[in-house]
């Protein structure tokens, strides 16, 4: 055949397993990833998580046998969630000084000193009406949750962690706890921010992995996922008040926000892939109707993709063991 006309051959640089590698512009190493944890107080053995096969509420007599395994496996970074039996209408146990916050804090930081923790700095997981924050007459208190967030911050701080990490979806939270760790001395401890947190119904199995006993919904202070400029307003507002990152979360179903967000700030940007993206993953797998690794490795490619630079994903642990993604 005569072409007339020169013809663009894409495939000439995709022959080869070799020049496919060559000319990959995202790649993936554990360097990206951070798995976020659960951690029982009073639980004698693990506990799977019905909704989310393959991962287990960590018993507290466990977590230091845990924190070296994941140690071991390359991951550098964990978020930690705190499942409490000492729940009140505040959430007080979370800066009490031998709360569950704290005691999870100094295990992880004692045992593996050198891996990054980041303390999910939130109440829903230690309220007996599963709000994260002080409610009056059902609705929620802002300023009165702000400050407990910047008491809850400081016991962290105090106990270890490497990052804040506020997910109340508070109005001023990043501002409240900034001036709290200043205050107390804790100017190095940086805030990663839930900056754009949406209402989703991706949440849905975490709720079982933190045993939600949550009465409503938390519409009105967590984002609509219909909005997009909002999105990008949340973050801006926690960036003027000081965040040192920002997350997006869920993070598959909002890859235009993270795209938005990395255009608009140079700041350190995260990207959460919640509950339910894990779960829809892990359940078509068991189906056979996905190949498991390969979709989840194109999951977070994606959010790469997108702009992310960190993802909190609770694959972190399987792709480490299983040697799918390099250390670097």
């Amino acid at each position: 055949m005569n072409n007339l006309y020169s013809i663009q051959r894409m495939r000439r640089l995709r022959k080869t397993e070799k020049l496919r590698e060559l000319f990959q512009e995202t790649h993936l190493s554990l360097n990206d990833i951070c798995l976020p944890i659960f951690v029982e107080e009073e639980l004698k053995d693990y506990q799977e998580i019905s909704s989310m096969p393959c991962i287990f509420r960590i018993p507290e007599k466990r977590l230091a046998y845990e924190i070296e395994r994941i140690a071991k496996s390359g991951i550098k970074s964990v978020m930690t969630f705190g499942v409490s039996h000492h729940l009140d209408e505040i959430g007080s146990d979370t800066w009490k000084e031998d709360g569950l916050v704290a005691r999870i804090l100094r295990i992880c930081k004692d045992t593996v000193p050198e891996i990054i923790v980041m303390s999910d700095t939130c109440f829903c997981e230690y309220t007996s009406h599963g709000h994260c924050g002080v409610l009056y007459d059902n609705i929620i208190d802002n300023d009165t949750t702000i400050h407990n967030l910047g008491l809850q911050a400081v016991t962290a701080a105090s106990a270890g962690a490497d990052f804040i990490a506020p997910s109340a979806s508070m109005d001023g939270h990043v501002a409240a706890i900034r001036q709290a760790l200043d205050n107390a001395g804790f100017i190095d401890t940086a805030i990663m921010s839930y900056s754009t947190k949406f209402a989703s119904a991706l949440y849905a199995p975490f709720r079982d992995a933190a045993g939600s006993c949550l009465i409503g919904n938390r519409k009105t202070y967590q984002m609509n996922p219909m909005n997009r400029r909002e999105a990008i307003h949340e973050s801006l507002i926690d960036i003027n008040e000081g965040a040192d990152a920002i997350m997006v979360k869920p993070a598959g179903t909002y890859l235009d926000i993270i795209r938005d967000l990395r255009e608009r700030t140079e700041l350190p940007l995260g990207a959460y892939q919640v509950s339910g993206e894990y779960a829809q993953i892990k359940f078509a797998s068991m189906a056979g109707a996905i190949n498991e690794t390969l979709v989840i490795l194109e999951t977070l490619g994606s959010i790469k993709r997108a702009g992310a630079d960190i993802i909190f994903t609770y694959f972190a642990l399987q792709l480490a063991e299983n040697k799918i993604l390099p250390l670097r």
